[in-house]
């Protein structure tokens, strides 16, 4: 697994918030700052914002269609952030989106409300739902040879705005932050409002072949409603993917604000596994186990992205989210866990057999039946 992530064996922690350099594409400065701070630190004092907004207004004026065709597609799933992209491109800059979605693993009742909210707040809508019997196959899958179950969504979600884009004739996709600069990754697109397919490609899947699918019983048929469309019809399309986190300076919770007024965006009850917030990524009971899986693969999971941002953002201080960290980063998503198992058709043995095969011996050690941290960020 240390092999797969090409993850340092000497675990270092940003001097500035308390992301480690085991999150996969992460880089660390001289001064032990990691790149995710360094960009945060450059949007706040090193962007005109004001010239970023001319570049939006421009594009929009270049892709505005004003015959009644959709001009860019927003994926949403009716969470704060496409919520908001949605709702500021269409009620500010006066753009036409087509609002797509794809379908959640296993929905919760909390997501499928502010979907509702979101649409009915002005928005023309598309949901992709796929096969039911194969998404459970591929989560399953996914969870025992990725460590992942979320694969099979993330495939789903990054293709099926590409295939709306290339199906109703729209050449711009509009992402909401770009995930590699706002939280630490490859910084290659960071002065840059676009991403390339490729990269789009790379970034996010884990680089299984169909034929890897197909050793395990999923077709090539099972497959498709899950795979990009044809390189050459995106192309032909002319597809662009913006993200509006270069246009507009990206503040998570600023945006749900926005979105409480703005969308009938309503937060959950309770707290999210794992973490302290209760208005992100609520629409998955599938959700607690993909940051859960991050914890046990990168010894860093849910409440460190979140502090971690946080901290960039002004909100809170390191010790602050330090000690966050450590009340909720491990904390076991037993909220849904029968339904998880019951969802893969695994039992518990199986799933424990799963989850401690990916415990890198870097990052963990066991003494008794407990597994531990060999450097938690309190540790320091």
């Amino acid at each position: 697994m240390q092999k797969q992530y090409n993850l340092p064996s000497d675990i270092k922690f940003c001097a500035n918030c308390t992301v480690s350099n085991q999150r996969p594409r992460i880089t660390f400065d001289e001064k032990g700052v990691c790149s995710a701070c360094n960009y945060a630190n450059f949007k706040r004092h090193g962007i005109n914002w004001e010239e970023r907004d001319k570049e939006l207004a421009a594009l929009c004026d270049r892709h505005r269609k004003n015959n009644g065709e959709y001009d860019v597609i927003v994926p949403c799933s009716g969470g704060k952030d496409g919520s908001f992209v949605a709702h500021q491109l269409k009620y500010k800059y006066g753009m036409n989106p087509l609002a797509v979605t794809w379908a959640p693993l296993n929905p919760t009742a909390i997501g499928r409300q502010n979907l509702d909210a979101f649409i009915a707040s002005g928005f023309n809508h598309i949901l992709g739902t796929p096969n039911p019997v194969v998404t459970r196959k591929l989560t399953s899958l996914s969870f025992k040879h990725l460590g992942d179950p979320f694969q099979p969504f993330i495939y789903g979600q990054t293709n099926y705005p590409l295939h709306m884009a290339v199906k109703h004739n729209v050449q711009l996709i509009m992402y909401g932050e770009n995930g590699e600069v706002e939280y630490g990754g490859d910084m290659k697109n960071a002065f840059k409002p676009t991403r390339d397919i490729a990269d789009h490609d790379k970034h996010y899947f884990s680089g299984l072949p169909p034929q890897f699918w197909a050793e395990h019983g999923v077709s090539l048929a099972d497959l498709y409603q899950f795979m990009a469309p044809r390189y050459d019809d995106i192309k032909k399309n002319e597809t662009e993917i913006h993200f509006f986190g270069y246009y507009k300076f990206w503040d998570p919770q600023e945006n749900y604000y926005y979105c409480l007024e703005h969308t009938g965006f309503t937060p959950n009850t309770e707290r999210s596994e794992g973490t302290y917030s209760k208005y992100a990524s609520l629409d998955d009971k599938i959700d607690g186990f993909h940051y859960y899986l991050a914890v046990i693969k990168f010894g860093i999971g849910r409440a460190t992205s979140d502090t971690a941002h946080e901290i960039r953002d002004g909100k809170i201080t390191r010790e602050e989210g330090i000690a966050l960290v450590k009340r909720y980063d491990h904390e076991f998503p037993s909220r849904h866990y029968k339904e998880f198992l019951e969802y893969c058709d695994i039992n518990e043995d199986d799933f424990h057999e799963v989850i401690d095969s990916w415990r890198a011996d870097h990052i963990w050690t066991k003494e008794g039946n407990d597994w531990r941290l060999r450097k938690p960020i309190w540790g320091e």
